[in-house]
């Protein structure tokens, strides 16, 4: 069992690094993200109204790594927040592997002055393994470089 986690804790890492070089925004989310605390926080575009954020984060003895594809992005009325909603899913790396999906509803504002985005947002997980449960505490706070 120890060896299928540390496969896919470096397939996992990989595939996360892969798509973090090709983020078009890069940061910090605090918070509860996948029972830890603070994570590397990552989003590109998959078009004009679709996009991913991914996380990797780190405590509580493990890595947890969330891939969620944001299919609904778009502005508030004629304001610059935006908001957001999606799926996708979730892996928690350690002596307790947990593996489900978690969902995602967010308000993010980004700042026209500095390439800087700040956000909120709620991520409910269900996880299916090892044990069947649902965590709805997933509140977090972003902050993120915008690259382009």
């Amino acid at each position: 069992m120890k060896k299928i986690k540390l496969v896919l804790l470096v397939v996992g890492l990989a595939l996360i690094s892969t798509v973090e070089l090709q983020a078009q925004e890069l940061g910090l989310r605090f918070g509860n993200v996948n029972g830890n605390n603070v994570a590397l926080d990552g989003v590109f575009a998959l078009g004009e109204f679709s996009r991913i954020h991914a996380d990797v984060s780190f405590g509580n003895g493990g890595v947890g790594i969330d891939a969620l594809w944001n299919p609904i992005y778009d502005n508030i009325s004629s304001s610059d927040f935006m908001w957001y909603a999606g799926f996708g899913p979730s892996l928690f790396l350690a002596d307790d592997f947990r593996f489900g999906a978690a969902g995602e509803i967010g308000l993010e504002y980004p700042f026209a002055d500095v390439p800087i985005t700040i956000g909120l947002d709620w991520r409910p997980y269900f996880i299916l393994v090892e044990e069947t449960t649902f965590d709805a505490g997933g509140f977090g706070l972003n902050i993120r470089w915008r690259f382009n």
